[in-house]
């Protein structure tokens, strides 16, 4: 599996399996044994997705060494703040059944965004965190937090697909030593993903699906990805994208689906950060 070496040189997988909006938490802890199976050795869930429990007990079950895993969660707006954050932690931590977490990330920049990140510089110093990081920050509040703080973010998951590519946020990224992490690859479907006739077009090429080619595309441009399945095919088949390679004319041509603007919601929209804030 292809690595990437974060700012304090803990090395991260650049393709791992997600479990958002699996609610279901049989079939969560199914999925992620499956992916186990697969070879996928990074996990990524969050304390708002409610199946870390699922996700903790897929781990015990799949006997895999501790030490061959990165698990990724993240702490929900209500557990923002310093002390707060610490018994989300604990929280998250206890349902995972592990005694680390490889990646903890602040998973929307709003409410006391710098208590928690005091709490999660404390976890990190002691140990219990490989590698901390945020999530759905836009380059403005990541400087901000990098000048008023002591460590710097190490990842930034953000939307990224070939609709909404993040070119410019990319860079900034690998500008200040921060990795660029993909949610929602596939768009969730939207604007005929899987029925794009480009996408397709390059994955005939290579008897390639679009899912497979949208994941090498990713992992070409140093993105790591999670992408989320519930079927054991379809999981397997998103693993399976390290025999092939795309093109610089297929990048380029991929480079033509940009939109330049989020195929979901805007974080800056007041009514969303108000509708965000309110969830639990």
């Amino acid at each position: 599996m292809k690595t990437v070496k974060l700012n304090n040189g803990v090395e991260m997988p650049i393709l791992g399996f997600g479990v958002y909006q699996i609610d279901d938490l049989k079939k969560c802890e199914q999925s992620v044994l499956w992916a186990l199976e697969t070879g996928y050795r990074s996990i990524d869930t969050a304390a708002a997705y409610h199946n870390e429990q699922a996700v903790g007990a897929a781990i015990a079950k799949s006997g895999i060494p501790r030490g061959e895993l990165f698990i990724t969660t993240k702490l929900w707006i209500s557990d923002a703040g310093e002390d707060r954050a610490l018994k989300a932690f604990e929280a998250s931590l206890g349902k995972l059944g592990l005694d680390y977490i490889d990646l903890y990330l602040i998973h929307q920049p709003f409410g006391d965004v710098y208590g928690s990140w005091r709490a999660m510089e404390k976890l990190y110093k002691e140990g219990r965190i490989r590698a901390i990081g945020v999530s759905n920050f836009y380059p403005d509040r990541i400087m901000d937090l990098i000048i008023h703080n002591e460590i710097a973010p190490a990842v930034n998951q953000i939307e990224t697909h070939p609709f909404h590519q993040q070119v410019d946020a990319q860079k900034f990224l690998k500008d200040n030593g921060i990795q660029i992490e993909s949610w929602g690859p596939f768009a969730e479907g939207r604007n005929n993903l899987f029925k794009n006739e480009l996408l397709q077009s390059i994955g005939d090429k290579y008897g390639k699906t679009i899912a497979q080619v949208v994941l090498r595309w990713l992992v070409q441009r140093d993105v790591v990805a999670i992408p989320k399945s519930v079927t054991e095919s379809r999981i397997r088949e998103n693993f399976d994208i390290f025999d092939f390679e795309l093109t610089a004319q297929d990048m380029e041509s991929i480079r033509t689906l940009d939109s330049g603007e989020s195929a979901f919601f805007d974080h800056r929209d007041p009514e969303m950060v108000k509708w965000l804030g309110n969830m639990k």
